[in-house]
């Protein structure tokens, strides 16, 4: 019994070890020098961007005043409003700064 509970956490920890940003679609981690990704919640890579200037005047994201965050984000054609969450996680080494998803809370 003791054998089949741990193998049964074990799967379960390696299925749940890519999962970020609960109740949400998308995070965004900021990878330095103007760059981003932008993963669904289960670390898939949907897009990555890279701008010459700020990302906050481009029309890819929306943001707040300083301190500055992303407040919203247009993927795959569809805004999404974005927020900071501790819940988030990382997805290859990257921290997810913001989540997002499609309903505005």
């Amino acid at each position: 019994m003791f054998k089949l509970t741990l193998a049964a956490a074990f799967v379960f920890a390696v299925v749940n070890v890519n999962a970020i940003c609960p109740g949400f679609n998308y995070g965004i981690a900021d990878l330095g020098d103007e760059s981003y990704k932008i993963y669904d919640d289960g670390c898939n890579v949907i897009e990555t961007d890279i701008f010459s200037s700020n990302p906050c005047t481009q029309g890819k994201f929306s943001c707040s005043p300083a301190p500055i965050t992303i407040t919203g984000a247009e993927i795959n054609g569809l805004w999404y409003a974005c927020r900071p969450d501790p819940n988030s996680g990382s997805c290859n080494g990257y921290n997810i700064n913001v989540c997002c998803r499609n309903d505005g809370n």
